[in-house]
């Protein structure tokens, strides 16, 4: 009797073990299952991605940042910035107020955001003889406009005097956020020689061409003046209309400084839609790299097809319409060369 209890005790036992085989057996595998799948679906994912048609960005904002290609000849994309009479952003307005006339025949709007999407940023920086004085605040500026913006914005910086070279060596893009890298390649800077500051603009624009963000900005550090470039202003400002860039302007120089050429940062500033600042102080200098950032933050991108390819210079203007009652102040780049026309360098 004892036997049989102990065979019973012990078919028991064995018929447990076999189902704890076969659910641990059915467990591995679901997971070989799943992760096969998974494996499965990564791997078509990028052909299923290639396929798929190319879908403009919607007019509306969106809680993911758009994505641009700069590349393409299909968009003309415009920064535009718009301020209230005492300067303040007006960074709210939806993208049917919007009015866009090229060549004086209005455009649909194919391309709109006003968010806070990351930009390609190239600071060019004079590092001739004359500035020696003020090449610490140079310095102090540079680190208030990258602390004050996007972090995930790309920044280079190019140092010009009888020649031209990268500021940064190590590396062709930092991060905003990356400040002790940019205030080392600031900080090593030793100003000497003569101005080559056409020949530092068209090398910026090369390099900002690299960049992988949608809106192109170079700041430009300098008294204005050139003595040792190869590049004329003409062709300079030729390219600049070219590269879709957005080019601010800063002139640090005293009255009596000889080598000062306001109307050269001013002619650079005006073909690009962005804006020449010429401060009395360092601490004014402070706040202009700080509101240079800002603005970049607070502008709207907008974007169209060209209606012609025809090789010349288009006139672009923007509009917000209907007009409100309080003034504001609509600015952007004020044109385009159209496709079909060799590139000027």
């Amino acid at each position: 009797m004892a036997r049989q209890e102990g065979g019973k005790a012990g078919r028991r036992e064995f018929k447990a073990g076999g189902q704890e085989l076969k659910a641990a057996r059915l467990k591995d595998l679901a997971f070989c299952l799943t992760f096969c799948l998974t494996f499965c679906l990564a791997a078509l994912l990028p052909c299923v991605s290639a396929v798929l048609p190319f879908r403009l960005p919607a007019l509306h904002a969106s809680a993911q940042p758009p994505s641009f290609r700069t590349a393409s000849s299909e968009l003309v994309v415009l920064p535009v910035v718009v301020t209230e009479r005492d300067g303040r952003y007006v960074s709210d307005l939806a993208s049917d107020r919007f009015a866009v006339f090229d060549n004086g025949r209005r455009i649909p709007i194919e391309l709109f955001t006003n968010e806070d999407t990351p930009v390609t940023v190239g600071l060019v920086v004079d590092a001739s003889g004359s500035m020696r004085p003020k090449i610490g605040e140079v310095v102090a500026a540079s680190m208030a406009f990258a602390r004050a913006s996007n972090p995930d914005d790309e920044l280079f910086a190019i140092r010009f005097n009888d020649d031209v070279a990268d500021a940064v060596t190590d590396r062709p893009f930092l991060s905003a956020r990356d400040v002790g890298a940019l205030e080392a390649a600031m900080t090593a800077l030793l100003p000497d020689g003569r101005t080559a500051l056409y020949d530092g603009i068209m090398a910026a624009l090369d390099h900002l061409a690299l960049g992988s963000r949608a809106r192109k900005v170079l700041i430009v550090m300098s008294d204005g003046g050139d003595n040792a470039s190869d590049a004329k202003l003409d062709t300079v400002l030729k390219r600049a209309r070219d590269s879709n860039a957005s080019i601010y302007t800063i002139g640090l120089f005293t009255d009596d400084d000889l080598d000062r050429n306001p109307g050269a940062l001013k002619k650079l500033a005006e073909a690009t839609g962005g804006e020449r600042y010429l401060p009395r102080s360092p601490g004014d200098l402070l706040r202009v790299c700080a509101r240079i950032a800002r603005e970049i933050r607070s502008g709207y991108t907008i974007g169209y097809v060209p209606p012609d390819r025809d090789g010349t210079f288009h006139r672009v203007r923007v509009v917000v319409d209907p007009a409100p009652a309080r003034k504001l102040n609509v600015r952007t780049r004020p044109g385009y060369f159209a496709a079909g026309r060799a590139s000027e360098k």
